[in-house]
């Protein structure tokens, strides 16, 4: 099936538009440089990464090294194709143009089920802390704060969402940066004696736990990289999309190898990974502890807190975009692609609604209806990666065809890259069929997926019936 493409020029932004309103542009670059770099460094790699030093011991370092090698070569794709086509819906259109609106449907639905679960588990998290430290309020109650008040913030403006993003990741980058170097300085025995590497080869060896560890560790790391895909959503609503997306994609690569593997490799060096307080109050508390950092936990706390409110943030964002993208193009309810004073207000509030719905599910079925979403939405990254590589193979060669021009970022070692990533993913997934655990998530993540394409082939359907009755 040929599609015709008439994108707009480059640099300038492709507004998504809905009954004559059209999205504001108010992010500067800045902004989309933190949000890159807030985008990998989230609540998982302050805590769940200790679930995955737990399962995996060091060799912890080797996962995240693949993980991260993995997620970079994702964001290259992604920064090739979003600086070339600027658009809200990011992949997601992407997809829908070169592959179809079966693949366009499934990577954005599940994208965006992937958030509003995340904006879930986030919410329920920080609302635990606050209810730590103001006992009063009980956790629900700081949960409905913090839904209310981001769903205004995300209401007003979107320099509100980017003022929110830059803040916040200060703090987690300040606090990245400084764990860092007062880690160099323990492994160099400046807080006592030098550990050597007697927590590398000691407690089992570097690799403790065997392929049985290594494969639990893996989709730990996996889920830690998840959401890093918004500043290519948050490209369209900025001043200059191609240029802006470019430089945040080309930073953020180092940054990912810096903040996740140098932190993990000052982790496993300085405590023994078996030490059960890695697991329990997570790995950065029990270095700083060691280090003898007054407050160590109060501290992390308050990162961890920042940590969750700047993925609340973020995840609102997201979802709402990508659902105002995917109804604007006539993939779900019209209504949610309303949009008042520049922003898309239906959206906000349906992914907000559905986010405070999935915080109440958790409460009431903690264990059956939560659990499977949560599942899904932790499978859902892998599918729309997938998609990705997909799409950026055929985009790729259609652009140095027709367009040229249009590549200011390009994928590196292509096609051979893109191809190797595509098998890393698959790798994953038959990793995941190896454990019962992992079948039962992988069918539940078909199921979905599976509604998805079928209600985007439908409308393929109608498309092409539509033209040719013209």
């Amino acid at each position: 099936m040929s599609r015709t493409h008439t994108p707009s020029p480059q640099g300038s932004p492709q507004a998504v538009q809905s009954g004559g309103a059209a999205l504001t542009h108010g992010l500067k670059q800045r902004h989309l440089s933190m949000i890159a770099l807030g985008g990998v460094i989230g609540a998982g790699l302050f805590v769940g990464s200790g679930v995955g030093i737990a399962a995996a011991g060091p060799a912890i370092v080797l996962l995240f090294i693949g993980t991260g090698a993995l997620v970079m070569l994702i964001m290259r794709m992604l920064g090739e194709m979003s600086a070339a086509r600027p658009s809200t819906g990011s992949f997601s259109v992407h997809a829908e143009e070169e592959l179809g609106a079966w693949a366009g449907s499934t990577s954005g639905w599940m994208y965006w089920l992937m958030l509003c679960a995340g904006v879930a588990a986030e919410a329920t998290a920080a609302g635990t802390i606050m209810h730590g430290w103001v006992p009063f309020l009980p956790a629900y109650g700081w949960v409905a704060i913090f839904m209310v008040f981001f769903c205004a913030s995300n209401l007003t403006a979107v320099k509100n969402f980017g003022e929110f993003e830059f803040w916040f990741s200060a703090v987690k980058v300040t606090a990245i940066v400084a764990f860092l170097v007062l880690g160099v300085l323990g492994i160099l025995g400046v807080f006592g004696d030098a550990p050597g590497t007697r927590h590398l080869t000691g407690h089992g060896g570097f690799f403790p736990t065997g392929a049985a560890g290594l494969a639990a560790g893996l989709l730990t790391t996996i889920s830690g990289f998840a959401g890093l895909e918004t500043v290519t959503i948050a490209a369209a609503e900025s001043d200059h999309p191609s240029r802006n997306v470019a430089r945040a994609v080309r930073t953020a690569v180092w940054r990912i190898a810096v903040f996740y593997i140098g932190s993990m490799a000052v982790v496993v060096t300085l405590v023994p990974w078996n030490n059960p307080r890695v697991a329990t109050e997570g790995p950065y508390v029990t270095v700083l502890d060691r280090l003898g950092i007054p407050a160590a936990g109060t501290i992390m706390e308050i990162v961890v807190l920042v940590a969750l409110l700047s993925a609340m943030n973020a995840n609102i964002y997201g979802s709402s975009r990508m659902a105002f993208s995917l109804v604007t193009r006539g993939q779900g309810p019209r209504f949610l692609g309303r949009v008042t004073r520049g922003v898309p207000a239906a959206a906000v509030l349906a992914s907000c609604v559905f986010g405070f719905a999935a915080v109440v599910a958790g409460i009431i079925w903690p264990t059956t209806v939560f659990a499977w979403l949560l599942n899904i939405a932790g499978c859902a990254v892998l599918v729309v990666w997938s998609v990705v590589c997909l799409t950026q193979l055929r985009m790729r060669r259609r652009l140095e065809r027709e367009q040229p021009e249009l590549l200011s970022v390009r994928m590196w070692g292509f096609p051979y890259l893109t191809w190797l990533a595509l098998a890393a993913i698959l790798g994953v997934f038959a990793v995941m069929c190896a454990g019962a655990q992992g079948r039962q998530q992988l069918a539940g993540t078909a199921v979905v997926a599976g509604a998805f394409a079928a209600a985007g082939h439908l409308k393929q359907r109608r498309d092409r019936r539509a033209a040719g009755a013209l």
